[in-house]
């Protein structure tokens, strides 16, 4: 169970924030609680002092004496291992976070998907978990969630399991952030191999959960030969479909 604590000026957004938190223990099944929240920075103090906190969510732009940087650089001292994560509505202060290990920041106004990235990242990282993630355009993005990527012009979509995003990037920059189970299978695709569910081999069709890509000559040899002897594909693959 991960005790979570708020620090959050504006009592509106805290109750949101508090509100969209329980939600998603709800929804993930997480074993986390809110167990205090305050606009008080010395109260949040006086509380991490005396009770086990595994996370603390924080305003970084405090309407105090006391700063959120200046909160958390105090608890900081106080335990090393507690999960800080930062809230803000300028971005220019996220930089000042890094320096007192925080794990995230959270920009405002909330978002319900950018919270459950942040939760995804959390409890993945607090299970030892070997999820990776890909950031693209300030998200987070769950690299088992993908499907593949494709390139649209000056820009490139992620296609996951339940949405898609967008940045203009290039698949160079991306690539050597990806891991070996993302194969370039055309010019404008690259595929997660384990998220496939049936290779058409003829009409060059890759076909996942809702989504389908495509196979290009020019790569098609290569596909192959890494799709036959990668050793986790055949676990999800139903079949593979020849001319």
């Amino acid at each position: 169970m991960l005790n979570f604590v708020l620090c959050e000026d504006n009592l509106n957004i805290l109750s949101k924030l508090e509100s969209m938190l329980n939600n998603l223990f709800l929804k993930h099944d997480y074993e986390a609680k809110i167990v205090f929240k305050s606009d008080k920075p010395e109260e949040i103090l006086s509380y991490i002092k005396s009770n086990k906190v595994h996370v603390l969510i924080l305003d970084i732009h405090l309407q105090s004496r006391t700063s959120g940087i200046d909160l958390a650089e105090t608890i900081r001292q106080m335990d090393k291992s507690i999960y800080i994560i930062f809230t803000t509505g300028h971005l220019e202060y996220a930089l000042l976070a890094y320096k007192v290990k925080t794990f995230d920041y959270i920009p405002k106004p909330f978002t319900l998907e950018r919270i459950e990235e942040m939760l995804a990242r959390l409890f993945d990282d607090n299970l030892g978990n070997a999820a990776k993630y890909l950031s693209l355009n300030k998200n987070i993005i769950n690299q088992n969630d993908i499907q593949y990527i494709k390139k649209d012009g000056m820009k490139l979509i992620v296609y996951t399991n339940s949405k898609q995003y967008e940045a203009y990037t290039s698949f160079n920059k991306i690539e050597p952030c990806l891991p070996d189970n993302f194969v370039r299978c055309h010019k404008s695709y690259i595929a997660n191999i384990n998220n496939i569910k049936d290779v058409e081999s003829a009409n060059n069709t890759i076909k996942f959960e809702n989504n389908e890509c495509y196979i290009g000559p020019k790569y098609k040899n290569n596909f192959m030969e890494v799709l036959n002897n990668y050793g986790n594909f055949s676990n999800n693959l139903d079949s593979i479909k020849h001319a």
